[in-house]
């Protein structure tokens, strides 16, 4: 357990680490590629190194140096067969690396943490026997474990819901180009969390792949194309900026964050605008942005496109005027942790009033005290109750260690605030 100090008001410089959204993707990409790309500011972290090693028991080789890493593409002739894939807590590499499974010959089984196997994976799974693979749950039941028995993606029409995850759409987009046939993708309802779609695309376009998108609809890939091996640079992470956005919010200090992108396709960076409309000054250049905290005011936000943000912006309503509603969030309730109901009980025990329902959450600003908070191995909810710690005394973290997930660096970052 950590006792957070308080600070009595920030004025800092932290530089955060490459994004963890953009890292699992360029993997991804640079291991289907033809040849040799370097990951420059690549984030490694829990997450990230279960994609890694995921590709290299499909016959990827990866090397580490520092913060970049080399990957050596196969040209999407991927090896391995009756592999047994482990993935912990990362929902990410689960999709992304059952999407890969479908690209080589042979059974490959997928399987992850208690926690894992309660989150859902039919939508691709059904997506992917809609392309030519059998696909299935190993229980029946609509969570990993999983399997893929494959003898490569055959092409076609693949439609899937968007509500629950972004990640189906984007682990079939990341492998569709080494399908023999054209694929479409439908996306049947609104999507989840549409920015990391966006991301998505972005790193195939970098890689030199072109995908035909209607709206959020409709994505066509069409036969033939290849990543090209790059040199790439990792942009930072917006999802880490925040914690030190909100900790200038919540101590009325002020804090810069560098290697940000405000410009960034990553809907996370939308919480500076949120910051703004709650009353805090926010500076932006083109590789940092700097947040300086004021009197802050509750405000009504939908959080579709930032569900991340949710537990950071939730810690910071704790210190406004007023009350914060977030809307629009109920995919929440299948991350690491249900993260809608462990906000609310954590901040209740903090005396802060907070209510919620299927989609959303409300809290009232008021005056916070000191707990010991449950993180339920939930980086985000630690990272978060971090900041609350900054602004009230006897704030303690429980299982501290989670942030390893995907920011192992979290805590000495949090020692410049001071």
């Amino acid at each position: 357990m950590m006792e957070i100090k308080p600070v009595s008001r920030c004025d800092a410089v932290v530089t955060i680490p490459g994004s963890k959204s953009f890292t699992h993707r360029a993997l991804i990409v640079s291991a289907l590629a033809d040849g040799e790309s370097v990951l420059l500011n690549a984030l490694r972290s829990e997450d990230t190194e279960h994609t890694a090693g995921g590709l290299e028991k499909f016959g990827v080789p990866i090397f580490v140096g520092g913060d970049s890493i080399r990957v050596q593409g196969t040209g999407g002739n991927l090896k391995g067969a009756g592999e047994k894939v482990y993935v912990g807590d990362s929902g990410t590499s689960m999709r992304f690396l059952t999407a890969l499974a479908a690209l080589k010959n042979g059974r490959t089984q997928l399987d992850g943490s208690e926690r894992m196997r309660q989150r859902p994976m039919v939508e691709l799974l059904e997506a992917l026997n809609d392309l030519g693979v059998r696909a299935y749950s190993l229980e029946g039941n609509r969570f990993p474990p999983v399997v893929v028995e494959s003898r490569g993606l055959m092409g076609g029409v693949a439609r899937i819901h968007g509500g629950e995850s972004s990640q189906f759409l984007s682990g079939l987009l990341l492998v569709a180009p080494y399908a023999r046939g054209d694929v479409r993708v439908e996306v049947i309802d609104r999507l989840a969390s549409r920015s990391y779609a966006d991301i998505t695309l972005q790193v195939m376009s970098a890689f030199g792949l072109e995908v035909q998108r209607t709206g959020d609809h409709s994505f066509f890939i069409r036969a033939g194309q290849r990543y090209r091996p790059q040199e790439y640079r990792v942009e930072g992470d917006a999802s880490n900026a925040s914690y030190f956005f909100a900790a200038a919010a919540v101590t009325r200090g002020s804090v810069r964050v560098e290697n940000f992108r405000p410009s960034s396709v990553q809907g996370d960076v939308g919480f500076l605008k949120i910051l703004e409309e709650m009353g805090c000054e926010v500076k932006r250049g083109e590789n940092f942005a700097e947040v300086r905290g004021k009197k802050l005011q509750g405000i009504e936000v939908d959080m579709n496109t930032m569900p991340d943000l949710v537990p950071t912006l939730a810690v910071t309503a704790a210190f406004a005027q007023g009350s914060t509603i977030m809307k629009n969030i109920g995919h929440l309730r299948l991350k690491e942790s249900d993260r809608i109901a462990a906000l609310t009980g954590e901040l209740i025990k903090m005396g802060v009033k907070a209510e919620s329902g299927d989609d959303w959450l409300k809290v009232k600003g008021g005056k916070a005290r000191g707990a010991e908070i449950e993180t339920y191995n939930d980086h985000r909810l630690a990272m978060s109750f971090a900041i609350a710690g900054l602004a009230v005394p006897g704030v303690k973290i429980k299982g501290e260690g989670c942030v390893a997930k995907s920011f192992p660096g979290f805590w000495e970052a949090l020692e410049k605030l001071y």
